[in-house]
């Protein structure tokens, strides 16, 4: 497990050192077949990590959001969100990162949240997550009316799910911030929020938080509390309020 980790953070310092060139740069913002921007900073930094995969495990497969699938029949799969958070990213602000995750026959085994601009690199494995090689946990909230919950887009939420049960738990948490996309999980397994909800998600969206968010001690379920990769929602906690959400949200 070591080897994959020491990877990771290869992947992630030659993808943050292009990412890196073309922040607030002027370059052109294309928009895809989903309506989502993507750059052409996404692209090299899959690019680079493609590459380098390639390289020292040719028979692991790849699953990337810009450039599709490589080996897919393969044990070992990379995958990989170069940017997750791109609208973040065109706007200048830091609540962006990358995303590298690795799956064993199916099974997420590592994953890691990387933000180059503030240079936190997040790696969950096994019963552990590191944030710069320190080791990070979640924090022990039990009430609702105590915790922090972050989400990605409110507008997603009714279109894909329930969009009054989750007004309702809006309501009954301390704060609510749009704080989203990655960051959120960064936040959430270095024990500076309690909740973290995405109604939408594809498979190199998930993939990698799956690690972090268990390896910190959190718990992370699809939306309606099945197996993480069942849905194409994510709810992830600090583990004692996620039966209390799951109740909100799917009553």
């Amino acid at each position: 497990m070591q080897e994959f980790v020491d990877f990771s953070k290869q992947l992630a310092r030659a993808s943050g050192d292009i990412i890196m060139r073309y922040f607030r740069s002027d370059f052109t913002v294309e928009t895809k077949s989903d309506e989502s921007p993507v750059t052409i900073a996404d692209k090299q930094a899959e690019e680079i990590m493609r590459e380098m995969i390639m390289k020292e495990y040719p028979a692991h497969g790849i699953i990337g959001e810009e450039f599709g699938n490589h080996n897919e029949d393969a044990a070992y799969q990379w995958v990989l969100d170069p940017i997750d958070g791109t609208k973040s990213f065109v706007s200048g602000t830091f609540l962006f990162g990358t995303l590298i995750g690795l799956m064993k026959d199916g099974n997420p085994i590592v994953g890691a949240i990387h933000h180059p601009l503030t240079s936190h690199l997040l790696i969950g494995a096994g019963d552990e997550a590191r944030l710069n090689d320190e080791i990070v946990r979640v924090r022990p909230t039990r009430e609702l009316r105590d915790a922090v919950m972050l989400y990605t887009d409110f507008i997603h939420v009714g279109q894909f799910q329930n969009g009054i049960a989750f007004q309702q738990l809006l309501g009954r948490t301390r704060y609510n911030r749009t704080w989203g996309d990655c960051h959120g999980y960064f936040l959430l397994a270095t024990g500076y929020a309690d909740i973290m909800l995405d109604p939408v998600m594809h498979l190199w969206d998930i993939v990698a938080l799956i690690p972090v968010v268990q390896g910190a001690g959190g718990v992370i379920t699809s939306w309606n509390g099945g197996p993480p990769l069942s849905g194409n929602g994510i709810i992830a906690t600090n583990g004692p309020l996620h039966s209390q959400v799951l109740r909100v949200l799917i009553a």
